[in-house]
């Protein structure tokens, strides 16, 4: 993939909360993808206190969720881990591992938050910009707002209100599952991002990209990045 933007990442953490409040005004919310052929989903791992990031960006065929290819990249940060700054930490790994991604996914999931940050600017909003696709975080924690429990049943949905605005929704994946957390990374509306949630998400709590992700991002952490791109499938 090509990165179409990219910013310094080498900033002190008030030199990036100034940047966050810059990129927050580029962010679209609002969008249909259209027909997806491809969907990718994106993580990072790195043991407690390490300094070692593994990030990872796999692509899924669309609409069977057969994976087609995954990549993966190993970066020494600098930044500190400061809650609401994720992306200044793992944003270099995440930039590494989609250049190397050959596949053009129409959408892109990330484990994080989208616009439900405490700036607006969570890593999936962030990494939807440096990308130019169409993002959706998929959080499995409540980072900012309040919102009530959906219903017990799959498809079951919940407002997550902050300020007054909707940021995005909790949605019940799976029956008498802990719902995950749902908001606008980028270039889609909060509808179509509940929608493709709960279309790839295959019997779960996370989606299947986010999943995969996950998965091979412990993969590469635990082998030390010495794996290829096939390990662990």
């Amino acid at each position: 993939m090509k990165i179409q933007y990219i910013h310094s990442f080498d900033l002190s953490p008030a030199e990036a909360i100034h940047l966050q409040a810059e990129l927050r005004s580029k962010i679209s919310l609002s969008g249909d993808p259209g027909e997806i052929s491809v969907v990718a989903g994106a993580d990072a791992s790195y043991a407690r206190g390490s300094n070692e990031i593994y990030a990872v960006a796999v692509a899924l065929r669309c609409p069977d969720l057969t994976i087609i290819e995954r990549a993966f990249a190993r970066v020494t940060t600098t930044f500190p881990y400061i809650p609401g700054l994720l992306t200044f930490r793992e944003g270099p790994a995440l930039v590494e591992a989609f250049s190397r991604l050959q596949s053009e996914p129409d959408v892109i999931f990330f484990d994080g938050q989208g616009i439900a940050h405490p700036r607006g600017l969570g890593i999936a909003s962030h990494m939807g910009i440096l990308l130019d696709r169409p993002t959706i975080g998929v959080a499995k924690s409540l980072l900012v707002g309040v919102v009530t429990d959906p219903g017990p049943a799959r498809g079951s949905t919940s407002p997550m209100l902050h300020d007054g605005e909707t940021i995005g929704m909790a949605v019940r994946t799976k029956d008498l599952t802990k719902p995950v957390y749902i908001s606008v990374g980028h270039r889609i509306g909060l509808s179509h991002a509940v929608d493709l949630v709960l279309s790839t998400a295959r019997g779960y709590r996370l989606p299947e990209p986010t999943r995969q992700a996950h998965l091979f991002a412990n993969v590469v952490r635990r082998a030390g990045g010495e794996v290829t791109p096939l390990d662990g499938r």
